[in-house]
């Protein structure tokens, strides 16, 4: 357990930011299991410049790698133009 005032505070500072990661990551994979499984082509692309700028908040934020986010969002276009 931590015994100084600023690990204490590094503590409760990393558990929120652990949550407030979370909770954009989910967000975010929802977005794109939700796009994955969309079968009609205006829809999917009317969402697709939506969860694309949600995964390069991502990897702004260090949340996701860079190269993670650019694997995401090219097989993601990939998909939208086969539909």
């Amino acid at each position: 357990m931590a015994h100084h005032k600023s690990a204490k505070k590094r503590i409760k500072q990393s558990a929120k930011k652990r949550l407030h990661n979370r909770y954009y990551a989910k967000t975010t994979r929802n977005a794109i299991r939700k796009l994955r499984t969309t079968e009609n082509k205006s829809e999917a692309q009317e969402m697709l410049p939506k969860v694309v700028a949600m995964i390069d908040k991502l990897a702004k934020q260090n949340i996701i790698h860079p190269n993670n986010a650019a694997n995401k969002k090219s097989k993601l276009t990939k998909y939208v133009n086969s539909l």
